[in-house]
């Protein structure tokens, strides 16, 4: 994890201090459970827990002379301990305690990311209410469309959030398992009434099946999810950018006092904010391309998975939280000008309003080849002159002899594009009132 894009609540859930407590949390969870299974004496059990004791330089030591991080493990808690070292690792293998250990971790980092999802949603419910009936320009293929809503840009965003928010629910319970079957799953020399046990101890469920190992689709599917979220920031983060240009200049995100824009150019506010936000979504799409890899393994197991994992479940956690934070922000504080929405509405002189003609005439009896190809016409005249396209269809003959004048000012209503927006609001999930 790069410094700059981790915050210090992630980044303790998976240090290494942190990650050996869970996995001395899962080593004394088995010996409390062959303690109530009697084959652990539980004074042993207890003596255990009391004097237990993680050195992290010293496991460096060992781990520098034995090349195997759980035996090394191992071995530092054993220096800390009387007779009763004995009953440490009973009956488990490495990927019992490490993958065990490491759902821990999930676990706790997934609460944090659930927490920064609800928040963003809250923000945007928060910032579409606020601006449900603030009108700017829909675009499609970049050109201006027909006007709608800020607020109604915004309910879209919170759908999607809603969707997040429901497939990350899915993905962090299927993560929610240990597993604690031995060294090739069969459980040889760990009956599954150990696994069972230390899984309720610890709050988790046990994998139905392992072959040592936590199957790694599990992993895949919950990496594809962070890529999903990841890839729905970039979508609202590349709206901000392209409504921040200087030609729109409808939105912005926040500058702070004394924030630079650029070390040449004085005068530039950019949007830094969102386009980290771009940059970082590509490397989650990178690791999720990773933890697909990470599922072929070689017969019950390999370690091949291991060492990408090391890197992108800490990675990807992290920047998706780090993500998640500096967009709640930038949405949280933005800058919205309704004045130059107007202004860019406006300055088609009523072209975005074509459509309302057209079905205007069309209620007149009108076909809709007649209908379109006039409207056209009078379009592309005010597109190659210059002149409104408003005052076109006021003074043209063929208008007037179809549509008295009350229905061509209501084919210019900008209201009627945001008369259903308590509806959609209603979709979603956001309070009308």
């Amino acid at each position: 994890m790069i410094d700059r894009y981790v915050r210090s609540e992630m980044e303790q859930i998976w240090s290494q201090e942190n990650k050996l407590h869970q996995w001395l949390a899962v080593e004394l969870a088995a010996c409390q459970a062959w303690a109530n299974a009697g084959k652990i004496p539980q004074a042993d059990v207890d003596d255990l827990k009391a004097h237990a004791t993680i050195n992290v330089d010293r496991m460096a030591e060992i781990e520098a002379e034995t090349h195997h991080d759980v035996v090394a493990f191992t071995r530092m808690l054993s220096e800390s301990l009387g007779s009763e070292r004995k009953w440490v690792h009973y009956g488990l293998t490495s990927t019992d305690v490490v993958d065990t250990a490491q759902a821990l971790q999930l676990k706790a980092a997934n609460t944090l990311i659930k927490t920064d999802l609800e928040t963003l949603r809250d923000t945007l419910i928060r910032q579409a209410r606020r601006y449900k009936k603030t009108m700017l320009m829909g675009r499609t293929h970049g050109v201006q469309a027909e006007p709608m809503s800020l607020g109604i840009k915004l309910a879209r965003w919170v759908d999607e959030l809603n969707r997040d928010l429901n497939r990350f629910q899915v993905v962090s319970d299927e993560l929610a398992v240990g597993e604690l079957s031995g060294a090739v799953g069969t459980f040889a020399n760990i009956p599954p009434q150990i696994e069972a046990d230390v899984c309720r101890q610890l709050g988790l469920r046990p994998q139905p099946v392992t072959s040592q190992v936590l199957p790694r689709d599990l992993h895949a599917h919950y990496l594809s999810v962070l890529a999903l979220i990841a890839t729905g920031l970039e979508t609202y983060a590349t709206e901000i950018r392209g409504l921040q240009r200087s030609e729109i200049h409808e939105v912005a995100e926040p500058f702070a006092s004394g924030q630079k824009g650029s070390s040449a150019m004085p005068h530039k506010h950019n949007p830094i904010g969102s386009e980290n936000i771009t940059g970082l979504a590509r490397v989650i799409r990178g690791y999720m391309v990773t933890a697909y890899e990470d599922v072929a393994l070689w017969h019950e197991r390999d370690i091949s998975h291991s060492s990408a994992e090391r890197i992108i479940l800490p990675d990807a956690t992290a920047l998706l939280d780090y993500m998640l934070h500096r967009f709640n922000r930038i949405m949280d504080e933005l800058v919205v000008d309704e004045q130059q929405m107007l202004a860019n509405i406006n300055a088609s002189g009523g072209l975005v309003f074509s459509q309302q003609v057209l079905l205007a005439l069309i209620d007149t009896g009108l076909s809709r080849e007649v209908a379109y190809d006039h409207v056209q016409q009078l379009a592309n005249l005010a597109m190659s002159t210059g002149q409104s396209f408003r005052q076109l269809v006021t003074d043209d003959r063929f208008i007037k002899e179809h549509l008295e004048s009350n229905a061509v000012e209501a084919a210019f209503d900008l209201q009627r594009h945001v008369q259903y927006v308590d509806e959609i609001f209603s979709r979603v999930g956001i309070p009308t009132d």
